[in-house]
């Protein structure tokens, strides 16, 4: 998947797209400097599959979690303030990982050591012209 967008009211659109190409994974990885947008996302992310809760960073608790109308439960991580694995494995990442629920990462390049193959990337690019393309990379 590749696609730019050129403001937020697109966001629906990229979203919708990366679920129906990824249907069978619950783990997704985001990269991107800061600002680029990841949480903006994986808000919108977390609309489509139905999230009724209040969606926001995890930046001081690390892990979020948001309820979908159904009663699923949907883990999203922000790892920017771990210092080292121990910390990650301290709140049980593994278990949220391999839980079956979908699990949204942000800075994911702080725990190398526990990103599958198998998870799915996605790296976000600011343009010059501020524009966002979200490309889903090896």
């Amino acid at each position: 998947m590749k696609k730019t967008i050129y403001s937020e009211e697109e966001l629906p659109l990229v979203a919708e797209t990366l679920l129906q190409e990824f249907p069978n994974d619950r783990v997704f990885c985001f990269y991107g400097e800061m600002g680029a947008g990841k949480t903006t996302f994986i808000k919108v992310v977390c609309q489509q599959l139905g999230a009724s809760d209040t969606t926001s960073s995890p930046t001081f608790a690390i892990i979020n979690e948001y309820l979908t109308q159904d009663d699923e439960s949907i883990y999203h991580f922000d790892f920017y303030r771990i210092e080292k694995l121990a910390d990650a494995y301290e709140i049980g990442v593994e278990d949220y990982l391999y839980s079956g629920n979908y699990c949204f990462l942000e800075w994911p390049e702080n725990i190398p050591e526990l990103i599958q193959p198998e998870f799915v990337k996605v790296k976000i690019t600011v343009g010059s012209d501020h524009s966002r393309t979200f490309e889903t990379v090896e």
